[in-house]
């Protein structure tokens, strides 16, 4: 059975809740879709810090603090820049865990070393190493890569805050 994004939010929210932790999301493919899945489900509040859509490569400096020179040497679809996103959204929030997502949703966009469907994942807790996560979701159309995505966030999500045998 597949899981809904409803479904995995309210596991993320259960989880987050008993361990104390609030939520920060910094998306930039997803334009703020995780956020919105977990702010879905009744109660979130309770768990939920605030999201950062940082699409530009000047928004992922200014609101999460991502260096220059890492856009510059990696580009923005990279594993390193998704880690610098999750742990600048910790910093920049003060919650106890937080989820990135960077990547080509489509059409257009895709090179041959970062094609479409590219989506790299990161999520920070405190006190804990990053996680990462890549994904080759393939031309599936911009709707499909970034709906797969949000499913990818969530359950890296639960993974962080603590639920075994995820992603």
């Amino acid at each position: 059975m597949t899981r809904t994004a409803y479904d995995l939010a309210e596991e993320v929210l259960r989880l987050a809740r008993g361990a104390g932790l609030t939520i920060v999301t910094a998306e930039s493919c997803t334009g703020g879709l995780v956020a919105g899945a977990l702010t879905e489900v009744p109660g979130s509040s309770a768990a939920v810090d605030r999201g950062f859509v940082t699409y530009s490569n000047a928004a992922k400096t200014a609101m999460l603090g991502v260096p220059e020179e890492m856009l510059d040497r990696y580009g923005a679809v990279s594993e390193q820049v998704a880690r610098a996103m999750a742990e600048g959204a910790l910093g920049a929030s003060g919650a106890g865990l937080s989820v990135a997502i960077t990547g080509v949703a489509g059409p257009g966009g895709g090179t041959e070393t970062k094609p479409v469907g590219l989506v790299h994942f990161a999520a920070a807790r405190v006190d804990r190493p990053t996680l990462h996560r890549e994904r080759r979701f393939g031309d599936l159309g911009r709707s499909e890569v970034r709906r797969q995505s949000v499913l990818t966030a969530l359950e890296l999500l639960m993974e962080a805050a603590g639920a075994e045998g995820v992603a």
